[in-house]
């Protein structure tokens, strides 16, 4: 187990910590490869039903360590990016778990698009995002001009993209990259909060809904009633969804189990 990475269970609540502070937990290869093999075990682990991504000490991610990238001559872009970024990107949006980005302080670069791939971003007052890519003559990565522009739409998305401006937690909510933002005294309490809720509820719908959102972003609408016709069958086939009608018919909570 990589100390760039702490990993710490809370019931069915898996917590990934990106663990470099002294670096504002910018990437390296090492942490890349142990974000990767810990998202692996929490997707293949059943007793996890919700997955949070935070950072340790005072910010979120910095994106890439650029000591790491220092040696332009010899640097392989693609396989840097391939390998450390686009693999962890596609493990986040293909788990069909929950997965909740806390962002605790500066998300940059890669940092801020690795938190936009998450299913809920939950930022912490002080947070700031940044694409500061175009500070350093790159493209966004890590999904960036994917996910930006289905977001916020094509003018913000290069807006933020080609002047790199900082943009604070309560701006970034205002125009949908964060689901919601909360004081930095009560932050922590918040997400747990609202990870534990996710984690006690239908585990799989919540991963058919996943899906389906995924899939909606390329097919066309005929496509995509093909698809929740085919995962509304699957999901009414579940323990959880049976549950359910018992919960409502008998006037109580439900309990699911993520089946």
């Amino acid at each position: 187990m990589s100390s760039t990475l702490l990993q710490e269970r809370r019931g069915a609540v898996a917590i990934l910590s990106l663990n470099r502070p002294e670096k504002y937990n910018s990437f390296n290869r090492e942490m890349a490869l142990a974000l990767q093999t810990a998202l692996d075990a929490c997707a293949q682990d059943d007793t996890v039903r919700c997955i949070v991504l935070t950072g340790s000490g005072k910010g979120f991610c910095a994106g890439q360590d650029l000591s790491e990238a220092s040696d332009v001559a010899n640097l392989d872009f693609k396989k840097m990016v391939e390998e450390q970024y686009n693999a962890t990107i596609l493990r986040m949006r293909n788990i069909e778990k929950p997965i909740l980005a806390a962002v605790n302080g500066v998300a940059a670069g890669a940092g801020a698009n690795i938190a936009f791939a998450a299913d809920i971003v939950v930022a912490a007052s002080s947070a700031k995002f940044i694409q500061a890519f175009s500070k350093i003559s790159l493209i966004p990565d890590s999904g960036g001009t994917y996910f930006l522009p289905r977001m916020i739409g094509t003018q913000r998305a290069l807006a933020l993209t080609l002047t790199g401006d900082p943009i604070s937690a309560t701006e970034a909510q205002q125009i949908g990259l964060v689901y919601k933002v909360f004081e930095d005294d009560v932050f922590a309490g918040a997400w747990a909060m609202m990870a534990e809720s996710l984690a006690q509820g239908a585990t799989r719908g919540f991963g058919l809904t996943k899906r389906a959102i995924n899939q909606s972003l390329n097919n066309t609408l005929q496509q995509q009633l093909d698809l929740e016709r085919d995962l509304q069958a699957t999901a009414g086939a579940s323990a959880d969804f049976a549950e359910g009608v018992r919960a409502f018919l008998e006037k109580r909570k439900p309990i699911f189990q993520g089946k």
